[in-house]
């Protein structure tokens, strides 16, 4: 198929699948041109601007931290929340800037994941049957039968919050948050914890007197050292929402989804005749696309045709999940097949949802070990099949939750019950995120 018979609605002739089921159709059309008139959240600019430096990803002259939580919400549109966010991202890509040496995509999982895919249409609870809770975009996560009912106006309020915390962002930074002069900004009491403490302390230490020495050098402040480029994205699940923000901008060619930077299409709709294949596929953003050990060759090949016809670099991220005892088993052969095929994408590792268990004691979760595994066998793998891990992948947050097993503080099952704030996957708090930058620079030196 080409762009030519793609148009922002032709989604609705395809496969939909985990979709909201809106009873009052009256309700749902009032919401959906009450949002197409809304301003964007983004900008055409901003988007090619990404495109352009994913380009560099995937020519190993960059490395992509794509990181936020597993469903946002509507509560948690609060400063506190939102800088203690862009704050963990910001320490762990100077972690990797140094230790790599070389520059970083920093791409936000948030400022609009308000949507999540389920197992199930419905929720069982003591005999009580209710639709499932699909995240704030749709419904409430209360468990009653008021809260469960999914509602349209909701994307409204999904839109205002996205457009909340992109401003503070956008503030933030260009308010000197990123200053990476000024690491007391930062909260680094993780580092009391961690076995790579002093190794962390000694990089702020070089990076601070390298910075002194240039500007004395220079004999002028380094203007480009206080802002740094930061972009969002969201998996494009909700269709309707994606639609409506999917416009066409002055002075430009074609089509682009105004809500994010970086949609990205997951697991479960990933089918090559799916509605969210069809509404991404026509679109100018960059755009991701999750694979798996399900992932089979074929659908590999007609996924990459598919999202990117015309083979441009910086378009299409593939990001696997495998867990860490299935990736040697399923990534060499991907790396194969499109290197057989001529096709160029950007590798993505997500070392979170392969890893996923449950507790004795009931609580879903992923041990420290397993995500860092999978990462360092992605690493591995990538290198000896002569290609290149662009990036990572990672559900965390910048507070201090305890979600996942393991890390500097050795989290154990009992310690899940103290400060497991989840609404659906469990994530890193701050002091494992920066933890996993420290692994993935100490293995890239090592290999």
């Amino acid at each position: 198929m080409t762009e030519l018979n793609w148009a922002p609605e032709s989604w609705k002739n395809k496969q939909i699948l985990q979709q909201a089921n809106y009873t009052d159709s009256e309700k749902l059309n009032s919401a959906i041109e009450k949002l197409s008139d809304l301003p964007p959240l983004v900008t055409s600019w901003e988007i090619f601007n990404l495109k352009k430096k994913l380009a560099e990803v995937q020519d190993g002259e960059r490395f992509l931290i794509q990181g936020g939580d597993c469903a946002e919400s509507f509560e948690d549109c609060s400063s506190p929340i939102i800088s203690n966010r862009l704050k963990v991202l910001l320490q762990m890509s100077l972690v990797l800037i140094h230790g790599l040496k070389k520059p970083v995509v920093r791409i936000g999982r948030f400022a609009g994941q308000y949507a999540k895919p389920r197992s199930s249409d419905l929720e069982s609870k003591d005999g009580i049957e209710l639709p499932s809770y699909r995240g704030d975009l749709v419904n409430k996560i209360n468990f009653d039968e008021a809260s469960r009912v999914p509602d349209p106006e909701r994307m409204i309020q999904g839109h205002a919050s996205s457009a909340m915390t992109l401003n503070f962002v956008r503030a933030l930074i260009d308010g000197g948050f990123a200053d990476i002069r000024h690491p007391e900004y930062w909260n680094l009491a993780w580092i009391e914890h961690s076995g790579q403490s002093t190794e962390y302390q000694d990089m702020m230490k070089k990076i601070s007197e390298s910075i002194n020495f240039a500007e004395t050098l220079a004999g002028r402040r380094l203007g480009n050292l206080s802002r740094v480029d930061f972009f969002t994205s969201h998996e494009a699940l909700h269709l309707h929402y994606e639609q409506a923000l999917t416009r066409k901008v002055p002075r430009q060619n074609g089509w682009f989804n105004l809500s994010t930077h970086f949609p990205w299409i997951g697991l479960r709709t990933n089918q090559l005749e799916s509605a969210h294949v069809e509404l991404l596929r026509g679109i100018q953003n960059p755009i991701g696309v999750k694979v798996g050990k399900e992932t089979s060759k074929e659908h590999l090949i007609g996924l990459c045709k598919t999202l990117n016809p015309n083979n441009e670099k910086g378009k299409l991220t593939l990001i696997h999940r495998f867990g860490s005892d299935n990736i040697d088993k399923h990534l060499p052969n991907m790396i194969q097949t499109l290197k057989d095929e001529g096709i160029g994408v950007i590798w993505c590792c997500d070392p979170m949802h392969g890893n996923t268990e449950s507790t004795s004691n009931g609580f879903k979760t992923r041990k420290f070990e397993k995500i860092k595994k999978e990462v360092e066998l992605a690493m591995e793998i990538h290198k000896s099949e002569n290609s290149i891990l662009g990036g990572v992948h990672l559900e965390l947050t910048g507070e201090n939750v305890t979600e996942c097993l393991g890390g500097a503080r050795e989290l154990n099952e009992k310690d899940l019950e103290r400060a497991y704030k989840t609404q659906v996957d469990p994530r890193l708090n701050y002091e494992q995120s920066l933890e996993m930058a420290m692994a993935i620079v100490s293995k890239s030196n090592n290999q």
